[in-house]
């Protein structure tokens, strides 16, 4: 399966694109075309049990970023997610330093993509998208998700 080069969307309007498809072969079709590693990789933080984050639960206190010019995307901030989990580059760091780099992330990117990393990390995107699940995930991206 190609990954598409679709960059125009936000991760939480792909989400939202997902939810609200009528059935759940559309939800799959949705998913799949516009797949991205950002968007795999919230899925998989979100879903995969095997993933377990170092930052402590709830949202930490951070500025939101303008949501019209955002210094940053979550397709770019998204490969620094490795070190806020366990067994990431993240543990080797003092902890002050990992939570002061979470947070970094969430004042970069657009405030309502900010708000999907936080329901990642907590494994609660499931509370605000409901048609969006770990089966379905599992069907769209067969191996993403591994436990």
């Amino acid at each position: 399966m190609a990954v598409n080069k679709i960059n125009s969307y936000t991760i939480d309007v792909i989400l939202k694109k997902v939810n609200d498809a009528s059935s759940k072969a559309a939800r799959i079709d949705v998913l799949q075309e516009y797949n991205t590693l950002a968007l795999r990789n919230i899925l998989k933080g979100a879903f995969d049990d095997t993933i377990r984050f170092i930052i402590p639960e709830g949202d930490p206190p951070y500025r939101e970023a303008n949501q019209n010019t955002p210094p940053s995307s979550l397709r770019k901030q998204s490969p620094r997610f490795r070190y806020f989990v366990v067994g990431g580059p993240g543990e080797r760091l003092p902890r002050l330093k990992v939570e002061v780099m979470f947070i970094r992330l969430l004042e970069a990117i657009p405030p309502s993509e900010a708000k999907v990393v936080l329901l990642m990390k907590d494994k609660k995107l499931e509370t605000e998208y409901k048609s969006i699940n770990k089966k379905l995930v599992q069907e769209a991206f067969p191996g993403l998700i591994t436990k």
